[in-house]
């Protein structure tokens, strides 16, 4: 069956059938799918199915100062501290000996110079090599020669003079611009934002390429350095603040690389260097222009008008620009050696933000259809709608290639990971529609008979309808007498629009009793809340409040559609060295404690009355909450018990046959004496040894047979953590990660200061609809299959993902391999199926489908990649990898994989250039910049002052963060709060995250998803800091305010809006901190400008793209 073929007119699902009530479809109608041509390559003028290449150009910029302050002003306050949920020591200080992707000494070339970003030339056939990026830029001790005469740039590119900071000399208390700008003078951000002279580049603007001459090929070289070096630099490492030169303008058009095998087509045109050419679009063919782009404010000179002839030739101004020549106001202040020095232009290497930008501007007004096969879907920084047309929505399944190698031996050789993260219960927006249930009856889905996979809209009904063949397997299945239908003249059943299973990408179906244990219908969930009672948490008031917050929370647990109450039952104990369990029975006028004092040996000791309905029990509930803060209010005992804790809640919900969930409020390292005592084994001396891998490991393997036991029960485990010191947390959250459970961490928790994330986190888990006692399964059509899984869950054989607990921010990644050759023609299916037990006690199986292209041609491959799928699944792999290799061995791995992926696309698909310049493919051109953010997380490269704790805490969250949230949390969003209008509703355009954007005349906001920092530069108006921080000056605003205050005033209202729409998106409560600009708390700020070179040794973004050119070039030759 062709997938594409177009749809008769049918009825829509409206119309309910006798046998499958209920498909309440309002936009479904009977839509009738495009009729596209099963063909593995994309149309001519279709969407545009990937993100353009436009470097962002502006002016000149300085580099950040990167001199390390001492040791001493960093300390981040308790409480205050990278991951929100850190203690003291978050922040990286001082190089640490792991640094691996050190500058070299300017003697020793990267390779020969980079040139600025060009795009090569449109191919006029889909065929043709993949539109792709080139990347040249000038290195320590190079001259540009200019060997042709070159054009300057088109006017309204905005050179203007560099800026200039001076040298922080290891100092935060000097009053000089430490990252601030001269007032007279416009910082680098303002200039590129509203600047009407500062105009972006054309997408299309013709194919450009700058000739240099490397000092090894002949070149002169610069004069060498002499005299002592700057402060703030060692050895080998670039001057701290030397001034940014324009790099060489662009001159001639490359030749369009040779054409790959395919169809004889006519050669392209060749364009001439000024001739306007087309938008390039991700399949070579060309589409209309590209829209207005943010921050800029007229469009650039001589745009083509795009469906007609291309435009005359625009005249060439005859004088060449010669970087060198442009005047620099700052260059008298500069030491001798570092007046000629060049750097890489950081405007002239791809940006993150322009392509996330681009992508919303070309793909966020249209709705993303999924009814043909193998598109490649907008980034998920873009909103967009989705159209369910037979293929799963990219809020369900996000794929790493979607036009996958036809052999093995093609893969191994791009070297490209073919991985699916699938989100099985992601949460959609209110316009789209939750998956229709489909209800079969006793008799249950159909499968087919050979492979088990599901009836699906990619199966082909043969034989008038009488049978049907598998996709997955090729079996040919008898179809049963009450669901056979007729087919129309195409070949489709004519009842296919009726169907969700045969016209939707992702539906579910009710699951029979056969789908249960022991051939019974499973009973509703129960939530069980435990809570530590030592003298940590009364002390810190966390008990007490947690009691309060309990109150009013259980009216809010999940209930299923429009049941007027939750099915969920509740239990409560409390724990310190010993365990008390509550009666709280709805006959009993108060609650009844009983203490299980022999934890080596738990037992639940009572049944009736532990597990209750809220509304039934509300007085007893409510009085027992009230007792339990005084009950415990003068204890002493310092020492808890953590395993016997799990035990007690999984052998609880065995004895009520349930499935369901405990909510563990912990403080302290499990000391006392009972099963999965701990001790602190937390050593710093192992970071960058052969042992540090222990540092991940659990200590003991006694939780991983007490997880094994949970998910048997279906029982998940969320872990709220509260630790004044090392817990552990390698250990303690192995359970929550093997039941696919959660953990939270506070550390140094105060009531005052961190009440409101608790509560808003606690709030959100307890009130997240879950699937409990799950299974999941990925199918796939002959030749590739599924051989690896990340994430949190238990596998008990290699093809079962097991999971106690799933709920909607979780995701399991799947990474597949060929076992046989896979044709063009039928391309390559997967079928991913849950089966759960909804909040209500129903038995479920979901089922999202998905139909990927095959290629024979590698440009096929690298044109249709998703680079935030692709750095989700290599983080995912790295962070595993650190549990059994040292961590320099994995941050090499995924270099060498990263430039061998960059070096095959150069050999096989890339058209022939100078050695010198790096050439990206246009989808994969942020990899480097990803890929460098994930070397230098605090997992792979920790500063000095971020905890074993931490880094534990941080691993087991990203190995199931979604795409959207690993892409954030790598690359943080930095927005400047006063640049736009006080009236848009719009967020505000986001800017590169590096020091050299901030401007001390302006306030910033920056997110990843876990930490929310407020950063507020030292010159900003008197006005705006009254209107935002109530006080009259900037030296009042008080460093690490938490909160911002109430204030009614326009920019107020829109400050605490933002904050309040990014908390909204996050899947956990981000804290504000507010931060001054020379203030201590800025070196934690500066943590997350990961374009620039982090403390512990990671590499700035130009270093690591210059580092991979090198690689790359050492791997072709």
């Amino acid at each position: 069956m062709n997938v594409n073929q177009s749809a008769p007119p049918v009825p829509p699902f409206g119309q309910n059938q006798p046998i499958y009530p209920g498909y309440h479809q309002s936009s479904y109608g009977g839509q009738s799918g495009p009729a596209v041509p099963a063909t593995p390559y994309g149309a001519y003028n279709g969407p545009v199915p990937g993100y353009q290449q436009t470097p962002s150009q502006g002016v000149p910029r300085a580099p950040p100062s990167s001199g390390a302050p001492p040791a001493s002003t960093v300390q981040a306050p308790c409480g205050q501290s990278t991951y929100g949920q850190f203690g003291q020591g978050d922040i990286q200080n001082g190089p640490s000996s792991s640094a691996q992707l050190q500058r070299l000494p300017g003697s020793q070339q990267f390779g020969s110079p980079l040139a600025p970003v060009v795009s090569q030339p449109p191919v006029l056939q889909p065929y043709g090599p993949p539109p792709s990026t080139q990347v040249t830029a000038q290195l320590a001790g190079m001259q540009i020669t200019g060997a042709v005469p070159q054009a300057p740039p088109p006017s309204g590119l905005g050179y203007g003079p560099p800026t200039s900071l001076a040298s922080a000399s290891g100092s935060f208390l000097n009053s000089g611009p430490y990252g601030s700008y001269p007032q007279s003078q416009a910082p680098p951000l303002s200039q590129a934002q509203g600047h009407p002279g500062v105009q972006p580049p054309l997408r299309s603007a013709p194919p450009l390429a700058s000739n240099f001459t490397s000092p090894a090929s002949g070149g002169p070289r610069m004069p060498s350095m002499t005299g002592p070096l700057p402060p703030g630099q060692g050895f080998g490492s670039l001057p701290v603040n030397q001034a940014n030169h324009v790099s060489s303008p662009p001159a001639h058009a490359l030749p369009p690389g040779p054409q790959l095998p395919g169809p004889p087509v006519p050669p392209p045109p060749m364009h001439s260097p000024q001739q306007p050419g087309y938008q390039l679009q991700q399949n070579g063919s060309f589409g209309p222009a590209r829209g207005p782009q943010p921050n800029y404010e007229s469009s650039y000179p001589g745009a083509p008008t795009f469906g007609s002839q291309p435009g005359p030739p625009q005249p060439l101004p005859p004088k060449r620009l010669d970087p060198d020549a442009i005047p620099s106001p700052q260059l008298n202040e500069l030491p001798p050696q570092q007046k000629t020095r060049h750097r890489i232009d950081p405007d002239a290497i791809p940006s993150p933000i322009q392509v996330i930008e681009d992508d919303r501007n070309n793909r966020g007004s249209e709705p993303f259809v999924t009814g043909v096969r193998g598109q490649v879907p907008p980034l998920v920084t873009t909103n967009f709608l989705v159209k369910d047309q037979g293929n799963a929505s990219p809020r369900y399944i996000r794929c790493t290639s979607y036009n996958i190698p036809c052999t093995s031996d093609m893969a191994k050789q791009a070297q490209v990971p073919l991985a699916a993260v699938i989100k099985p219960l992601a949460r959609l927006p209110p316009e789209e529609a939750s998956p229709y249930v489909v209800d079969h009856g006793e008799s249950g889905p159909l499968r087919c008979n050979r492979c088990k996979a599901y009836m699906c809209p990619l199966m082909t009904f043969i034989e008038g309808g009488r049978r049907f063949q598998c996709s997955f397997c090729s079996c040919i299945n008898d179809v049963p007498p009450q669901y056979f239908q007729h087919l129309d003249h195409t070949g489709k059943r004519i009842d296919a629009y009726d169907r969700p299973e045969l016209s939707l990408g992702s539906y579910e179906f009710l699951a029979t009793v056969d789908y249960c244990k022991n051939n019974k219908f499973p009973s509703p969930p129960a939530f069980i809340f435990m809570i530590d009672v030592s003298y940590n948490a009364i002390r810190t008031g966390l008990v007490r409040l947690l009691c309060e917050e309990l109150k009013s929370l259980l009216d809010y647990l999940p209930r299923e559609g429009g049941a007027e109450e939750s099915a969920i039952r509740v239990g409560f104990v409390t724990y310190n060295k010993v365990l008390h369990f509550y009666n709280v029975k709805s006959t009993l006028a108060q609650p009844q404690m009983m203490v299980v004092s022999d934890v080596a040996d738990m037992f639940v000791p009572l049944l009736d009355g532990f597990l209750v309905n809220v509304s039934e029990s509300r007085a007893v509930i409510t009085s027992l909450l009230d007792q339990i803060p005084e009950m415990f209010a003068d204890t002493r005992e310092t020492e808890t018990v953590f395993a016997p804790v799990i035990q007690a809640g999984m052998e609880a919900l065995k004895a009520a046959e349930c499935a369901g969930k405990l909510f563990l409020f912990h403080t302290s390292l499990p000391i006392a004496e009972a099963p999965g005592k701990l001790k602190n084994r937390d050593d710093r001396k192992l970071i960058n040894t052969d042992k540090e891998k222990t540092l991940f490991q659990p200590q003991t393997g006694a939780y991983q047979t007490l997880a094994k036991e949970c998910v048997a029960q279906g029982c998940c485990v969320d872990l709220f953590l509260f630790p004044n010191q090392y817990v552990d947390v390698a250990t303690l959250s192995v359970v929550p990660q093997l039941t696919g459970g959660s953990v939270y961490k506070y550390a140094c928790f105060q009531v005052e200061n961190d009440q409101e994330r608790f509560l808003r986190d606690l709030r959100r888990d307890v009130q997240k609809e879950v699937g409990f006692d799950a299974v999941m399964r990925v199918r796939t059509s002959t030749g590739i299959r599924a051989v690896d899984f990340f994430g949190a869950f238990y596998m008990s054989n290699t093809t079962d993902v097991e999971l106690a607990g799933l709920d909607g921010d979780k995701t399991v990644t799947v990474e597949f391999k060929h076992d046989d050759r896979l044709s063009e023609e039928s391309g390559a299916l997967l079928q991913c199926a849950l089966l759960y037990t909804s909040c209500a006690g129903q038995r479920r199986l979901r089922i999202h489908n998905l139909a990927l292209n095959c290629c024979t041609q590698l440009a096929d491959l690298y044109r249709n990649c998703e680079t935030d799928t692709l750095i989700n699944y290599m983080a995912k792999f790295a962070y595993r990898g650190v549990l059994n290799s040292p961590v320099k061995t994995v941050r090499d791995t995924l270099i060498t994989q990263c430039a061998q992926i960059l070096a095959c696309y150069r050999k096989n698909c890339a058209s022939p250039s100078s050695a010198g310049q790096l050439i990206l493919p246009e989808c994969m051109k942020l990899l480097p910049v990803y890929l460098n953010c994930v070397l230098k997380s605090d997992v792979l490269q920790p500063g000095a002052e971020v905890t074993t704790d931490d880094r534990a805490y941080v691993r087991q969250l990203v190995s199931s963060m979604d795409v959207a949230e690993t892409n954030v949390f790598f690359y943080p969003r930095l927005l400047p709060l006063t640049k736009s209008p006080l009236d848009s509703t719009t967020e505000p355009p986001a800017v590169r995250a590096s020091e050299e954007r901030l401007s001390s005349g302006d306030i910033y906001l920056l997110e990843n998803g876990l930490n929310l920092f407020v950063w507020v530069g030292a010159s900003v108006q008197q006005g705006v800091v009254q209107s935002l921080f109530n006080v009259s000056s900037f030296s009042q605003i008080t460093s690490g305010l938490s909160v911002l205050p109430v204030l009614d005033n326009p920019l107020s209202k829109k400050v605490r809006g933002l904050i309040d729409s990014l908390r909204a998106q996050r899947m956990r409560y981000m804290k504000l901190i507010v931060v001054k600009q020379e203030d201590k708390l800025e070196m934690l700020f500066k943590h997350f400008l990961v374009e620039d070179k982090s403390l512990s040794g990671g590499a700035s973004y130009v270093d690591f793209l210059c580092h991979m050119h090198k690689e790359i070039r050492q791997l072709l030759s």
